[in-house]
Protein backbone atom coordinates (compact mmCIF):
# COMPACT_ATOMS: atom_id res chain seq x y z
CA UNK A 1 0.00 0.00 0.00
CA UNK A 2 1.46 3.40 -0.97
CA UNK A 3 2.28 5.89 1.77
CA UNK A 4 0.46 9.21 1.99
CA UNK A 5 3.52 10.91 0.52
CA UNK A 6 3.64 8.48 -2.40
CA UNK A 7 -0.05 9.12 -3.04
CA UNK A 8 0.53 12.88 -2.93
CA UNK A 9 3.46 12.59 -5.35
CA UNK A 10 1.37 10.52 -7.76
CA UNK A 11 -1.48 13.07 -7.60
CA UNK A 12 0.95 15.91 -8.26
CA UNK A 13 2.43 14.12 -11.26
CA UNK A 14 -1.03 13.41 -12.71
CA UNK A 15 -1.82 17.10 -12.29
CA UNK A 16 1.38 18.29 -13.95
CA UNK A 17 1.62 15.68 -16.72
CA UNK A 18 -1.64 13.77 -17.14
CA UNK A 19 -0.54 12.09 -20.39
CA UNK A 20 2.85 10.83 -19.23
CA UNK A 21 3.62 7.18 -20.05
CA UNK A 22 3.55 4.82 -17.07
CA UNK A 23 7.24 3.84 -17.20
CA UNK A 24 8.40 7.43 -17.27
CA UNK A 25 6.00 8.32 -14.47
CA UNK A 26 7.53 5.60 -12.30
CA UNK A 27 11.04 6.94 -12.95
CA UNK A 28 9.95 10.46 -12.01
CA UNK A 29 8.16 9.34 -8.86
CA UNK A 30 11.25 7.39 -7.77
CA UNK A 31 13.40 10.48 -8.32
CA UNK A 32 10.91 12.64 -6.37
CA UNK A 33 11.28 10.26 -3.40
CA UNK A 34 15.06 10.29 -3.37
CA UNK A 35 17.85 12.52 -2.15
CA UNK A 36 17.08 16.08 -1.20
CA UNK A 37 13.77 16.02 -3.10
CA UNK A 38 12.18 13.90 -0.39
CA UNK A 39 12.50 16.91 1.95
CA UNK A 40 10.36 19.10 -0.33
CA UNK A 41 6.60 19.40 -0.58
CA UNK A 42 5.15 16.88 -3.05
CA UNK A 43 4.35 19.46 -5.76
CA UNK A 44 7.85 20.93 -5.63
CA UNK A 45 9.55 17.52 -5.57
CA UNK A 46 7.54 16.25 -8.53
CA UNK A 47 8.06 19.39 -10.60
CA UNK A 48 11.83 19.29 -10.09
CA UNK A 49 11.96 15.55 -10.79
CA UNK A 50 9.78 15.95 -13.89
CA UNK A 51 11.79 18.77 -15.43
CA UNK A 52 15.08 17.06 -14.62
CA UNK A 53 13.85 13.81 -16.17
CA UNK A 54 12.81 15.58 -19.36
CA UNK A 55 16.11 17.46 -19.63
CA UNK A 56 18.22 14.34 -19.18
CA UNK A 57 16.10 11.86 -21.18
CA UNK A 58 14.49 13.92 -23.93
CA UNK A 59 16.96 16.67 -24.83
CA UNK A 60 20.62 17.19 -25.69
CA UNK A 61 21.29 18.58 -22.20
CA UNK A 62 23.82 15.93 -21.17
CA UNK A 63 25.66 16.21 -24.49
CA UNK A 64 25.92 19.97 -24.03
CA UNK A 65 27.29 19.55 -20.52
CA UNK A 66 29.82 17.02 -21.82
CA UNK A 67 30.89 19.53 -24.46
CA UNK A 68 31.71 22.03 -21.71
CA UNK A 69 28.61 24.21 -21.57
CA UNK A 70 27.72 25.51 -18.12
CA UNK A 71 24.49 24.23 -16.63
CA UNK A 72 22.49 27.43 -17.20
CA UNK A 73 23.67 27.73 -20.80
CA UNK A 74 22.81 24.09 -21.50
CA UNK A 75 19.35 24.60 -19.99
CA UNK A 76 18.85 27.66 -22.18
CA UNK A 77 19.62 25.68 -25.33
CA UNK A 78 17.23 22.82 -24.47
CA UNK A 79 14.31 24.87 -23.12
CA UNK A 80 12.25 24.52 -26.33
CA UNK A 81 12.69 20.73 -26.41
CA UNK A 82 11.87 20.58 -22.71
CA UNK A 83 8.71 22.65 -23.19
CA UNK A 84 7.65 20.54 -26.18
CA UNK A 85 7.98 17.28 -24.23
CA UNK A 86 6.10 18.66 -21.24
CA UNK A 87 3.32 19.87 -23.55
CA UNK A 88 3.15 16.42 -25.19
CA UNK A 89 2.41 15.02 -21.73
CA UNK A 90 -0.39 17.54 -21.19
CA UNK A 91 1.58 19.84 -18.91
CA UNK A 92 0.28 23.40 -18.77
CA UNK A 93 3.06 24.70 -16.52
CA UNK A 94 6.32 25.62 -18.21
CA UNK A 95 9.95 25.77 -17.14
CA UNK A 96 9.83 29.41 -18.18
CA UNK A 97 7.43 29.95 -15.25
CA UNK A 98 10.41 29.33 -12.96
CA UNK A 99 12.18 32.54 -14.05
Amino acid sequence: MPTKRQQALARALRTFAPLIPYGEAQDILARAESGSLRELAPNAAVWLALTSHVRHRHTDYDRLLAEGYERDAARHFVVEDTERQLADWGCTRTVLDED
